[in-house]
């Protein structure tokens, strides 16, 4: 069977210390999966193999397939896997639907040419104005990403992460830092632009974790010791000694 997604045996040493341990999972096409557990667990360190960021010490990684790990991040990223970041990462001095058109260059075949007038570009441009609508951030079109609000930085990195077509998204703790408020529409943002993809995202708020992923891989020392539908993950007695405990009970208490 071919996954959208595929760790096999994956081993991560920074010197004598293993931090990813032999992981190995799959990952099915359309798939929303939390991948939780606790600081220092090595969840980061996982988003960085997959991602082409760092190299494995041994073991292998697979997208829709083909095998992906020693590739380059933009190697990856062309394959149909896009990553955004815990800090927010986009073009603080241009606008908001500049950041998008940015996004969308490559996936179009253009390549980051300048020897054409982007303003000429009208698959490019329709393309971002599609992005501006689905992010919510239409009315901000022209302002510069460094005046947006951090929730709207957010989602324009989402729109930035999707804007190349990628089937498999990586997000690195997307509501870090937002007021429930602001978490719940960002959920609801994620389900929108994730629909027909493969997601993969870090994230420490279990209300997230349950309200978004149809199952939860939990990380422990560098090993996945669950992976399951968030309700069996939630009963798993090895995962609230090793883990959850508390924050289980807070989620299912709505707070």
């Amino acid at each position: 069977m071919i996954y959208a997604l595929e760790l096999k045996d994956l081993r991560k040493s920074f010197g004598k210390t293993e931090i990813i341990r032999g992981v190995d999972l799959a990952v099915n096409a359309g798939e929303r999966v939390a991948i939780i557990g606790p600081n220092g667990a090595g969840k980061s360190t996982l988003f960085n193999l997959i991602s082409g960021r760092m190299a494995p010490s041994s073991g292998e990684v697979h997208l829709k397939g083909q095998r992906i790990d020693g590739l380059k991040p933009f190697e990856v990223n062309r394959l149909g896997l896009s990553r955004s970041f815990q800090i927010t990462n986009i073009f603080p001095k241009l606008s908001v639907f500049e950041n998008l058109r940015c996004g969308v260059l490559w996936s179009l075949g253009y390549k980051y040419t300048f020897l054409r007038f982007l303003k000429n570009l009208d698959d490019a441009n329709m393309r971002a104005e599609e992005l501006l609508v689905q992010v919510g951030l239409a009315r901000k079109r022209d302002v510069l990403a460094v005046n947006l609000t951090y929730a709207e930085q957010r989602a324009l990195e989402i729109g930035v992460t999707i804007a190349g077509g990628a089937e498999v998204i990586l997000l690195d703790e997307p509501t870090a830092g937002m007021s429930k408020t602001e978490t719940a529409h960002f959920i609801a943002l994620i389900r929108q632009v994730t629909v027909g993809r493969t997601l993969l995202t870090v994230e420490h708020d279990m209300g997230v974790v349950f309200g978004l992923a149809d199952k939860i891989a939990v990380v422990v020392y560098g090993e996945v010791i669950a992976f399951d539908t968030p309700d069996k993950v939630r009963a798993n007695a090895k995962v609230q000694e090793a883990y959850l405990g508390s924050p289980v009970a807070h989620a299912q208490g709505g707070h």
